[in-house]
């Protein structure tokens, strides 16, 4: 049968155990999504599943700022990134929000009637070149954990997605239609619409730390810590040369996408390893079949090839985050 995922062949959500089947059980209850594809494609690589569910509930749907607002900002940061997936998932959310002309002005590449929400459409699109999006930011202070921690768990789940997910949300792409994306829309609305209790997913965590300052003591600094503690351990895969190169290829980015022709990455025969990496981070949505083979050797099963990507795009989110100031925001007006 067909399925939606690239490269790699997850185990079926019915078979899993443990924390991964605990945060399938939360995404079923708080996204309305029981087995949301993002989360399922790293089970290959289980320690990686419930940092990155953390991250995204406890700043998208239980952290501090608007359910539209956040929604709008991972919308922006998708769009920024060509995840075609993700773009239409987040049109479909704000579907559930209630907001459905707003969904329908960006699924047609309109900007938000609401000038509140055209900022923060602005400013999450920004977020993707390094150093773009310093303050004041488009929210009140006391909201910069929920957008700041909401805006980079997008960067890093869209890079997951377009390496190992196709662009299909629904089958046949029939999230294209505008009656199926407000009716499935419609379907999430009750939990959607649920207040969320913020700190659900840190038991999920193994002592991860309270994370950075921007996240002012809220449940997103864990989660963001456990994350990136989780999701550097993919470094080990790309030997000290490849590691180097990925580190200074960051370095210099400047948030652009590469070109298509000259190929501006690592050599698929001669570094294959630091190719992926790279293009995880950089150009997901153009990793092929070729560049996964050229990489594979028996030793590298899924799960390694999962820890690599995330590696990979977890070096972007760094250089992202790591370009944002703490937040001692001038308060701009609410988002809702």
């Amino acid at each position: 049968m067909p399925t939606p995922f690239r490269h790699t062949e997850p185990l079926p959500p019915k078979a899993a155990t443990g924390r991964v089947a605990e945060v399938y059980a939360q995404a079923a209850r708080d996204f309305g999504i029981p087995e949301p594809a993002p989360f399922v494609v790293l089970s290959s690589a289980p320690a990686l599943v419930a940092p990155a569910w953390a991250l995204m509930r406890e700043s998208l749907i239980a952290g501090p700022g608007g359910r539209t607002g956040k929604e709008v900002a991972a919308f922006g940061v998708s769009q920024a990134n060509k995840c075609r997936f993700c773009v239409d998932a987040h049109t479909m959310l704000l579907h559930a929000t209630g907001d459905h002309g707003l969904a329908e002005r960006l699924a047609r590449g309109q900007e938000p009637a609401d000038e509140q929400h055209a900022r923060v459409l602005d400013w999450a699109r920004s977020t993707r070149v390094p150093g773009a999006a310093r303050e004041p930011y488009p929210f009140p202070s006391e909201e910069a954990p929920g957008y700041l921690g909401t805006v980079l768990a997008s960067h890093f789940i869209n890079r997951v997605v377009s390496s190992l997910v196709t662009e299909n949300l629904l089958p046949a792409d029939a999230q294209r239609l505008r009656p199926v994306r407000s009716l499935a829309g419609r379907s999430l609305s009750r939990a959607v619409r649920r207040p969320a209790a913020p700190g659900t997913s840190l038991p999920l965590l193994d002592d991860p730390g309270r994370g950075p300052a921007w996240a002012a003591g809220t449940p997103v600094g864990p989660a963001y810590a456990a994350l990136s503690a989780t999701a550097t351990t993919g470094a080990g895969l790309p030997d000290t040369d490849d590691q180097n190169l990925v580190r200074a290829t960051l370095r210099d980015w400047d948030g652009s996408h590469p070109p298509a022709a000259p190929d501006p990455f690592p050599s698929r025969r001669e570094r294959p390893g630091a190719r992926l990496a790279l293009l995880a981070a950089l150009a997901p949505y153009r990793i092929t079949d070729a560049d996964v083979a050229a990489w594979r050797r028996p030793e590298h099963t899924d799960h390694c090839l999962v820890h690599l990507v995330a590696y990979g795009a977890f070096a972007a989110v760094d250089r992202i985050e790591s370009a944002l100031s703490a937040p001692a925001t001038q308060q701009l007006g609410d988002t809702s």
